[in-house]
């Protein structure tokens, strides 16, 4: 692993132009990539929600619709700024970029190809030096996506109080609310994929994958469909777009924002959202991993990252057009009486057959040990929901 980490230049400590120029590069190209994504998924969104809904979408700004979004941006740009007298003025202006400069970080330490396969680890050649395909590689890459992920609820929760308005201020409220607590669920099952990958690098969890060995399978299904919906939440995408409520709200903890600061909440939804679909690819799907059919390696794992990313882009795109929005209610009582006692047990389940791995015991004690812790923190857990829910029910019925 340290000598994978050693061919990245940002790691290698060696600091000349070479080094310099590959850095650049790297930084302009996935820049230039998740902007060019995030100007595309407007785009797909609105075209394919319109023919979901058996409508036309846009069709008039370029081919198929395709400059309008270029347009809506100039639009943002050209409009006029406006500030709410009670706002306050410094925070009312940094929230936009809590919330946009965190998506492009998290999008930094992605591995957006190369080739996997015979043990490459993605490495390529730039500049006549070993690089990888991706800007950064950190020990450390998944703590950094989940640091990243909680700095940007800040961005939100500080816009709303900021506003100096209280629906801002409920849609900000909403907003940590709803994120702690799916930051709960997403967190346990991103720590049973570390335990399978035996590391936090980014690099490493997806050759670790490069075989077929995808985590979702190795990990089971149920760590990824609790990671898709918790992502969905902390996104804030319907059906978990309880933030920007518009039947509540009028706009949620943006409303009092306009003109370019509008566009960077606007840019952060829709860069949140191909970020999560690439830390999905990378954690559970084996990210750029993929077989290489002919010619260079690295261009086929940018093809199957493409592809991979393009499924869970449609997936969010199909969640929006059919799922109803859920009451608040019910968004935290699936979060914390469900999802998080759910990820816990399956962690508890995962560790278990780690350990019973090392220890060499049977592939048939392993899996029914497992099931049994399993079964019993779960149960423990539900009971004790239960109980707390009887008493507040009493609290409530006594007036207390």
């Amino acid at each position: 692993m340290n000598a994978v980490l050693a061919l990245d230049p940002l790691l290698a400590g060696d600091i000349d132009l070479g080094v310099v120029a590959i850095v650049a590069l790297k930084t302009v190209v996935a820049f230039t990539l998740l902007l060019t994504s995030v100007l595309f998924m407007v785009w797909f969104e609105r075209k394919a929600i319109g023919d979901l809904q058996n409508r036309i979408g846009p069709n008039r700004a370029g081919p198929f619709g395709l400059f309008q979004t270029v347009a809506d941006g100039l639009k943002f740009f050209m409009k006029e700024d406006s500030l709410p007298d009670r706002a306050d003025r410094r925070i009312f202006i940094l929230a936009p970029y809590l919330t946009a400069i965190p998506a492009f970080l998290v999008f930094a330490v992605i591995p957006i190809g190369g080739d996997f396969s015979d043990g490459r680890n993605g490495v390529i050649r730039v500049f006549g030096r070993d690089t990888l395909m991706q800007l950064a590689d950190p020990p450390v890459g998944v703590l950094f996506i989940l640091a990243m992920s909680s700095v940007a609820v800040y961005g939100i929760m500080l816009a709303g109080w900021s506003s100096g308005s209280k629906y801002p201020l409920l849609g900000s409220v909403r907003a940590s609310a709803q994120m702690v607590s799916y930051e709960a669920a997403l967190g346990l099952t991103v720590v049973t994929v570390v335990m399978v990958a035996g590391s936090l690098s980014t690099n490493a969890i997806v050759s670790a994958q490069s075989t077929w060995q995808w985590n979702l399978w190795i990990t089971g299904f149920v760590p990824f469909v609790i990671f898709v919906i918790a992502a969905t939440a902390e996104l804030n995408r319907p059906p978990f777009d309880l933030v920007e409520a518009e039947q509540e709200l009028v706009g949620g903890f943006n409303t009092e924002y306009s003109a370019f600061r509008f566009a960077l909440f606007f840019l952060a939804e829709f860069m949140n959202t191909v970020t999560m679909s690439a830390i999905i690819v990378t954690l559970f799907l084996g990210g750029p991993a993929g077989p290489v059919l002919f010619g260079p390696g690295w261009l086929w794992g940018t093809i199957w990252f493409s592809v991979k990313l393009f499924a869970f882009l449609f997936m969010f795109v199909w969640f929006r057009a059919t799922l109803p929005r859920v009451r608040y209610d019910q968004l935290m009582d699936l979060g914390w009486k469900v999802m998080i006692p759910l990820a816990l047990a399956w962690l508890v389940l995962i560790a278990g057959r780690q350990v019973g791995d090392d220890a060499g015991w049977s592939p048939v004690v392993v899996p029914l040990v497992g099931a049994a812790g399993l079964l019993l923190g779960y149960g423990l857990l539900t009971l004790a929901l239960r109980a707390a829910e009887r008493v507040r029910s009493t609290e409530e019925e006594v007036g207390v």
